[in-house]
């Protein structure tokens, strides 16, 4: 059993600085309950608590440390750049060089524009996508997280594909009456979606691999109908892949299903693990971003030196060997949680592409937000923390994704596999 003593002293300290103690909503263990561990340092494959706990990672910080924690060709690029300077506000050489990588992987990125979010990518490209068309509607997918823009935080209606209401205390109405929600895996809803506001959609957004509901993949020909749909409607197909890209092969879920979107969104590996966000796209939508075109974003810190040389460093090391290598841990983790879940007769669907996954507690198959939303949150949160009392770190919430890195070895795999198998004995 691990010891929480300094952990539980700094949270009742965050408590009187920060909402909920945290400075993002899900470290608080709301979803799992009990107090949040307060890490202190990581290394390759592990992370030790306030307490000296260690831990085994499969969180990797929601996904970009694809290497591990405390790469040293990563530090290393890091602390270069630093001792040339932290911040300029002006262009670097360095921005080329990254831009010319990403391009070199995702060719549907002809051009692109970093910024320091995944919230500000996703913001950006609407903000674009409405500009390039003239066309006021964006469609995003339910349950689909995209960044805590306004017109982003909406909540479905009632009926199929509906209109969206605010989902969140402080969004206006008029903030997302032209957002309109569609169930994911649902070819027919959006259909009806275009149909019902021809010549009004500007774009659909959506992750082609979502990871916010828990990793849901995507059915047999849904990407390449939405990438039709898009075609005939004169809409444009925007991809968020903060998650996916980069995580799932060197092209993103883009390469890995051949469907090539207007619009891509970047975050997470591409920054090596530091702030970093990035949207890009065909060489004509992308002319109308400031100062060529009329739509307007800025960033002090968008190409900060720091974050472009992290990237850098990750993106050089991401080649074909590095992706085997990340499936077949992957594939031994999935093999093994199977046999696990096998012999104790838990209900679970286990879904994993590539080095990403996700266990939902359910009998049924989970195909979309609302299956997803039907799983045993209770049961995840007795799971997580016999997990994490065998010393194995998973995402706080039951609809949210873990990852394997290329830090983790066979025998990592091995331990999971085995304190798996003991925690599923336990909540039987």
């Amino acid at each position: 059993m691990r010891k929480a003593t300094v952990s539980d002293d700094l949270f009742k300290r965050a408590q009187k600085l920060f909402p909920g103690g945290v400075n993002s909503p899900v470290r608080a263990f709301t979803a799992v309950g009990g107090t949040p561990v307060f890490l202190a340092r990581g290394q390759g494959a592990r992370v030790w608590d306030a307490d000296g706990n260690s831990y085994l990672d499969f969180l990797g910080s929601w996904g970009p440390l694809i290497l591990g924690h405390a790469d040293p060709d990563v530090l290393a690029a890091i602390e270069a750049a630093a001792r040339e300077g932290t911040s300029f506000g002006a262009s670097t050489e360095r921005e080329v060089l990254l831009g010319e990588a990403i391009r070199a992987a995702v060719p549907s990125m002809e051009r692109m524009r970093f910024v320091s979010s995944g919230t500000e990518a996703t913001m950006s490209a609407l903000r674009v996508a409405r500009g390039h068309t003239g066309r006021a509607k964006i469609i995003k997918i339910e349950g689909g997280y995209h960044g805590h823009a306004d017109n982003l935080l909406a909540a479905s209606g009632s009926g199929v594909a509906t209109l969206g209401l605010p989902g969140c205390a402080g969004v206006t109405a008029g903030a997302v009456a032209d957002t309109i929600i569609v169930p994911f895996n649902d070819e027919a809803a959006m259909q009806a979606a275009f149909a019902a506001n021809r010549n009004q959609v500007a774009g659909l957004i959506i992750e082609p691999i979502p990871g916010n509901m828990g990793l849901v993949p995507p059915q047999s020909g849904y990407l390449p109908a939405l990438r039709q749909l898009c075609d005939t409607h004169g809409a444009l197909l925007i991809f968020d892949e903060v998650i996916s890209g980069f995580r799932v092969g060197r092209g993103g879920a883009q390469a890995l299903f051949g469907v090539r979107p207007d619009l891509t969104c970047l975050g997470k590996i591409v920054g090596g693990g530091l702030p970093l966000g990035v949207f890009g796209g065909r060489d004509k939508i992308m002319s109308a971003v400031a100062p060529e075109g009329p739509v307007y974003q800025a960033g002090t810190l968008s190409g900060n030196p720091l974050a472009m040389a992290a990237g850098l460093a990750v993106l050089r090391k991401l080649d074909q060997a590095a992706y085997r290598r990340l499936d077949a841990l992957g594939q031994r983790l999935e093999t093994g949680l199977r046999s696990a879940l096998a012999a104790s007769g838990v209900a679970a669907q286990l879904h994993r592409v590539g080095s990403a996954f996700t266990l939902f507690f359910s009998a049924e198959p989970v195909t979309d937000f609302a299956s997803a939303k039907r799983a045993d949150t209770g049961r995840f949160a007795r799971f997580f923390h016999e997990m994490l009392d065998r010393g194995i770190y998973l995402p706080p919430a039951q609809l949210e994704s873990g990852f394997v890195s290329l830090a983790h070895r066979e025998d990592d795999i091995d331990a999971f596999v085995a304190s798996s198998r003991q925690a599923l004995a336990t909540i039987r």
